[in-house]
């Protein structure tokens, strides 16, 4: 069975103004269709059933477009930031009722055509608290910001990355419920500063994808995303 799948969607979405001045996200059109739609739908052909939106800006707007998930194949919950935002870190901590022990997380932006099985058996064999899945970037459509070697990640940083960091951060980690012990209830933290807590503690596994990512939080993104799903 597989896990259920946490998603980001509570940012503003400030790179992307003016068109998400009255728009979270997630809702953004991409070929006719909110972005969400393609996003779970790409979920659903990995056989993903149960997903849980945590939602910020925009939450209203996003629950009214995707509902229980029915027409998706999908059952689809929300779990709200409240009055003030939580973070990433700190959002999933505030859905873990809703997450069971186990659970993917991807972020509210992010279009992640990989095979979610595989990533699921890698976790599960590691018997570790986390898992995050890189790919060999070398600085083509980001900033690198991960060391892998042999299977492993020796180091990741976001905000500092070094010459040695030719692979990044592809954007789906998978947890266990406990990782999240280290992230305070209703405390702003976020889940790059957590992934780097769990690599101290040789808590993070690494798993290696050879698809390339898509985002939309930058305009280009949007328009390669856009030429990726029309077969462009």
């Amino acid at each position: 069975m597989r896990f259920p799948v946490a998603i980001l969607a509570g940012g503003l979405g400030t790179r992307l103004r003016p068109l998400t001045e009255k728009l979270p996200k997630a809702l953004l059109e991409i070929n006719g269709e909110p972005f969400i739609a393609h996003q779970l739908r790409l979920l659903r052909s990995n056989d993903i059933g149960h997903v849980v939106i945590c939602v910020g800006y925009g939450a209203e707007s996003i629950r009214k477009s995707v509902g229980d998930g029915a027409r998706f194949g999908l059952k689809v919950d929300y779990s709200f930031d409240g009055p003030r935002l939580l973070g990433t870190a700190g959002a999933i901590k505030k859905a873990l009722p809703l997450l069971g022990n186990a659970f993917f997380v991807l972020y509210g932006d992010s279009y992640l055509p990989c095979d979610y099985l595989s990533v699921q058996r890698s976790f599960e064999a590691n018997h570790r608290l986390a898992l995050m899945t890189v790919y060999a970037n070398r600085n083509r459509w980001d900033r690198s910001n991960v060391e892998f070697l042999d299977g492993q990640i020796l180091a990741y940083d976001k905000k500092n990355p070094s010459s040695g960091m030719q692979h990044i951060d592809y954007g789906l980690g998978v947890f266990a419920q406990e990782a999240f012990d280290r992230v305070g209830s209703h405390e702003r933290f976020d889940l790059a500063d957590l992934y780097q807590i769990l690599l101290q503690m040789r808590e993070l596994a690494g798993f290696e994808v050879t698809e390339r990512f898509y985002e939309i939080g930058s305009f280009e993104g949007l328009e390669e995303l856009r030429g990726h799903l029309a077969g462009l």
